[in-house]
């Protein structure tokens, strides 16, 4: 590895993958050395990478490295996350099977009715922290119906959820017993789940659908299947509470870009991508690279670590010289869901879910503020605020 690469510490309390040292960097060079391995700063080389397949997914060893130890860096190491080659596509091919776009698309109705109900229960609020009253039991709630679990089991599962969250972060190892409690009772959960769509009392949820599909590719592995629960309801609650919140800090930034997404609901979905590029709560895709090999000059070392900075490929100036938030721009693919055969299973479930309780709030409010300044977790690893105080204006 050349050392005449700039250097991105982020091991450091203070780091940002939005920084202007992260955009200098990007100025110098198309990666940088970290700690961790190299981390990638342009749009072009991160889109080859994730393609390449002389590169594993890289989070798989994440807890050891973060000195993580116990039920969740068991349930990591073991999960698809961590799998490649026929057992990672037999995984997909059950979890993509069970989460189909048309069962995804069956519960929209569901998602807006759950929006509309949250909403409407903070109307009589002048200021409200978006995040505990809107986002974290939306997100459950959306988990929920795909389980097929009544609404009241929302709060703690997404509680328990957001807790696997912490794992994601720099700070991991100061949380292990909140991550480990939290990884049991939801391995606890999926194997009551597994019992009630085998006993014939689920017939319909994803969780059956999974068995169903499981049973047809000759994959009935009971640890394997909890895992593969888990894993979804961690992905499911995590980025969606994450996201909204950010678009409301956003939004809240960017008036005019609310005012006009009000008059024009049908560009929703390309306003989600947006958010999703310019606050992204998986601030990096990680792989690790299989054997040695050359790209644009520099050598990657068997065994390194390669960190795909979502936020800085996806504003490459290159791709987007202006680097504004404009929901009404034709953007170039960001990498907020990864890429390649370890792209997100769950993204066409988060743009859902994100579209239809972003399509409530339009039309309940005229104007989205910020009641005080949000506090955010660092932005690195998997990232979200701490709080959102809103105080909108209600149409």
């Amino acid at each position: 590895m050349s050392n005449t690469l700039p250097f991105l510490d982020l091991t450091s309390p203070e780091f940002s993958t939005r920084s202007d040292e992260v955009r200098s960097a990007r100025d110098k060079a198309w990666c940088a050395r970290t700690p961790f391995g190299i981390a990638v700063l342009r749009h072009r080389q991160a889109g080859m990478l994730l393609r390449d397949r002389r590169l594993r997914q890289g989070s798989y060893d994440w807890p050891r490295k973060c000195g993580l130890e116990g039920s969740f860096a068991r349930f990591w190491s073991a999960s698809i996350i961590s799998q490649e080659g026929g057992d990672h596509k037999k995984l997909r091919r059950i979890a993509q099977a069970a989460l189909s776009n048309d069962f995804v698309l069956s519960l929209r109705n569901e998602f807006r009715s759950t929006a509309d109900e949250l909403v409407e229960a903070l109307r009589e609020n002048r200021e409200f922290d978006f995040l505990y009253r809107f986002n974290e039991p939306y997100a459950g709630r959306a988990v929920t119906a795909i389980l097929g679990l009544p609404a009241s089991e929302a709060d703690w599962i997404a509680d328990d959820a957001s807790s696997l969250g912490l794992a994601m972060g720099m700070g991991a190892k100061t949380y292990e017993e909140q991550i480990n409690a939290a990884c049991d009772r939801l391995m606890d959960l999926a194997d009551t789940l597994i019992d009630r769509a085998e006993t014939g009392n689920d017939t319909t949820s994803f969780v059956a659908r999974m068995l169903d599909a499981g049973t047809e590719l000759n994959l009935t592995d009971r640890q394997t299947l909890k895992d593969l629960i888990v894993i979804s309801i961690f992905g499911g609650v995590d980025t969606t509470r994450a996201q909204l919140s950010f678009a409301m800090a956003l939004f809240a930034e960017h008036p005019e870009q609310w005012a006009w997404l009000r008059a024009h609901k049908e560009f929703v979905p390309q306003a989600i991508e947006e958010i999703i590029r310019t606050r992204p709560t998986t601030t990096w895709s990680t792989r690790e690279a299989l054997e040695t090999f050359e790209l644009d000059g520099i050598e990657i070392q068997k065994g390194e670590t390669v960190h795909i900075l979502v936020h800085a490929t996806a504003t490459d100036p290159i791709i987007d010289g202006e680097n504004r938030f404009d929901i009404t721009a034709d953007r170039k693919v960001h990498f907020g869901f990864g890429g390649g055969a370890h792209h997100c299973l769950g993204q066409f479930v988060a743009r859902t879910d994100m579209a239809e309780a972003l399509m409530v709030l339009l039309r309940n409010w005229r104007e989205v503020h910020l009641a005080e300044p949000p506090e955010y977790l660092p932005d690195s690893g998997n990232t979200s605020p701490l709080s959102m105080p809103l105080a909108p204006v209600w149409a």
